[in-house]
């Protein structure tokens, strides 16, 4: 916001002595620094003036002088103080608050000067660190004002002192000098914004072109996964069908990268805030097993569980995201090896462990596992699907969850990822277990409502669900014309500004009563989680598997 001092009811009082509401974070910690920074200068030019003063005099004894320069330190470090507590007290982008300090800072340092001169001849840099350091800190504005201050103080002490006064040549020297560093140091630091600036908007483009194409290319794979699934169940030969296991193996490797670009562009664009809420660890675990079985079984991977009891507070997709990265990790580097995930109870918080007996990592490689785009590479090692961003992310989430994240490894022996810091649940908890998912179980005569405004999508969901025998009514937009069902499929952006929730809502006011549903999206999981605000409700990311979604189908007609 912009004051405008020319307003009616706008005083220059106010404007002074008002909060204004401009004031970064981290100016308020500038602020709170330069304060702390002018304690510790006023120590060290009281020591100063004590040494000098003695090494000067002829009798080696502190000149009057020095008493005169003491005694406006003691005036000043009060009014330091003061500062300090109005600020802590205070916090905030206040006018008055930063012009009192400067005109104290020049006034305390001119005055140093026209009294011990030429003795104090080295106060001179302190005027023009103080001139440039609330350029630096507080923006142009302020460092106009400081360096018109600080022409102010030496004019003062040009015509006060007669040690400059006899030297003119060394009064604009010094004059100039004031000048010239402060203009010099902003222009320095405009241009440094300036480049930050377009880094930042080129990071920002790249985030937004990421979670475009990643979206854009989600939907064709999405679908020929779906496809892929009706072709199998046409009865195809075990040579085809041989080689449809493999399409589908790679399509999922496929799928995988792109759900770590949507992940690391979602995180680069700042728009990932956790929402706490409280769950069932153990639950959890289990979901993202039986989201993984298949791909278990392509790598002969013997995932084990090791039951708890523990309900922690946490947002559930993020750690979800968390540990299936982990997760996906060990089966990628620890192939026909066993993995084991579980939980225990350390210094009265959570920590989630994950151990794989893979090959290990060496030391050389432990400290930068956790660095973008880094991966381990070897003379001889066999290629491994992926970009290195698996464990950034994790690291990342981590962060901004306020948990911390840890590895250990030994070479042959395997490696352990730990979650530390997660928050345990104390007080009453729901009953719930575990839905075991039987996916024999006939879906025959389970009728879903399925919208997806992408048709080859759309058609592609449909063959598959009719081939388990669901009974599908499918539509390109929100039906107009709806009959009973037991189940509503929706895709999240249906376009027209119009989104999955609204397509639950009208579904749900017409029938009359909370139909289930489930949301596929290729966008970031936790917007949309964020805005259907209904934890019933569960979130699909394209592309998946069928298995996937037939389990999910399955669970909830067992709801």
């Amino acid at each position: 916001m912009r004051l405008d001092i020319t307003h009616p009811k706008i005083s220059v009082f106010h404007l002074l002595f008002s909060k204004r509401e401009d004031c970064r974070p981290q100016d308020e910690k500038s602020e709170t620094a330069q304060a702390w920074v002018r304690l510790v200068i006023l120590c060290l030019m009281s020591a100063y003036i004590v040494t000098a003063s003695i090494m000067t005099s002829p009798i080696n004894v502190m000149e009057p002088w020095s008493f005169h320069v003491l005694s406006i330190y003691i005036v000043y470090a009060p009014i330091t103080f003061a500062i300090i507590y109005h600020i802590k007290k205070y916090p905030g982008h206040y006018v008055a608050r930063r012009l009192i300090a400067m005109i104290s800072d020049y006034t305390a340092l001119g005055l140093s000067l026209i009294l011990g001169c030429p003795v104090m001849m080295p106060i001179f840099a302190i005027i023009v660190w103080v001139t440039v350091g609330n350029g630096l800190r507080f923006g142009r504005r302020y460092m106009l004002i400081a360096a018109i201050m600080a022409q102010v103080a030496l004019a003062a002490i040009f015509f006060l002192t007669p040690f400059i006064k006899s030297d003119p040549v060394l009064a604009a020297t010094l004059s100039l000098t004031a000048l010239a560093v402060p203009y010099y140091a902003q222009t320095l630091l405009r241009d440094n914004e300036e480049a930050r600036r377009l880094a930042e908007e080129a990071s920002l483009a790249k985030s937004r072109f990421l979670a475009q194409a990643s979206h854009d290319l989600r939907q064709p794979v999405h679908a020929i996964g779906l496809f892929l699934a009706s072709l199998r169940n046409t009865g195809v030969d075990p040579n085809q069908g041989q080689i449809i296991d493999r399409i589908d193996r790679s399509l999922q490797g496929v799928s995988s990268l792109f759900r770590t670009l949507l992940d690391i562009s979602t995180l680069d664009s700042g728009g990932v805030l956790p929402k706490a809420e409280t769950f069932s660890l153990h639950i959890l675990f289990s979901e993202i097993i039986q989201q993984n079985a298949e791909s278990a079984k392509w790598v002969s991977a013997n995932i084990r569980l090791v039951p708890n009891q523990y309900w922690i507070v946490a947002d559930r997709s993020l750690l979800s995201t968390m540990i299936q990265n982990l997760l996906s990790n060990a089966m990628k580097y620890a192939p026909g090896k066993p993995i084991l995930i579980g939980a225990r109870r350390r210094n009265g918080n959570i920590s989630i462990e994950v151990h794989d007996r893979g090959e290990g990592i060496s030391k050389d490689h432990l400290p930068h596992v956790f660095d973008e785009f880094y991966q381990i590479r070897e003379r001889g090692d066999r290629d491994v699907e992926g970009v290195g961003l698996g464990l950034s992310i994790v690291s990342r989430l981590a962060g901004l969850m306020g948990l911390s994240v840890a590895i250990s490894s030994q070479l042959d022996k395997g490696t352990s990822v730990y979650i530390h810091g997660l928050l345990n649940h104390i007080g009453e908890q729901p009953n719930a277990t575990p839905i075991k998912i039987d996916h024999t179980m006939p879906l025959k005569g389970y009728q879903i409502i399925l919208v997806e405004d992408n048709r080859d999508v759309l058609v592609a969901t449909k063959t598959m669900m009719e081939s388990w025998g669901c009974a599908v009514s499918a539509h390109i937009k929100i039906p107009e014309t709806l009959s009973a069902c037991d189940l509503i499929v929706t895709d999240f952006d249906l376009g027209g500004k119009i989104t999955g929730s609204d397509c639950i809502k009208h579904i749900r006011a017409v029938l009359g009563h909370n139909v289930a549903a489930i949301v596929m999206t290729g966008h970031d999981e936790h917007r949309v989680r964020t805005e259907l605000n209904d934890n019933t409700i569960p979130v699909l990311m394209k592309p998946l598997r069928p298995a996937e979604l037939r389990s999910m189908i399955a669970s909830m007609r067992l709801r």
